[in-house]
């Protein structure tokens, strides 16, 4: 029997294609190992626990720092209804944060969008 839940690639990509545009991009970071035709292991993505969608979001800054528009670090790490975090994972979306990048855990483009401040951005003309 097919679950009427969407799979956390779908909800993946729905929040890419949902809220990766204007002042915000995102990207997918397949992480990951294996062994290339050589024989060689080969390791993929950022790093182990890195988070599903990655990215960059523009902030503008204070007048205090003359108004100029940055780039922030974007981590969103997408699990379904009953996905679990890792440890791993935890850890990476913490690192992000201590930062000052943006790191969080959605699991729909309304928690992705909230994340990302997307409907006061829309409303700041960037």
């Amino acid at each position: 029997m097919a679950s009427s839940s969407p799979s956390e690639h779908e909800i993946q990509q729905r929040i890419r294609l949902a809220c990766g545009r204007g002042p915000v991009r995102l990207w997918r970071n397949n992480t990951g190992a294996l062994v290339d035709q050589q024989g060689r292991f080969v390791r993929f993505g950022l790093c182990k626990g890195s988070s599903d969608l990655i990215g960059l979001r523009s902030l503008e800054i204070t007048p205090e720092l003359v108004g100029q528009s940055i780039a922030q670090f974007v981590a969103l790490e997408i699990k379904t209804d009953c996905g679990i975090v890792s440890p791993e994972q935890r850890a990476f979306l913490q690192l992000v944060q201590q930062l000052g990048g943006l790191g969080s855990v959605c699991r729909s483009i309304a928690e992705a969008q909230a994340v990302l401040d997307l409907n006061l951005m829309a409303g700041s003309g960037q």
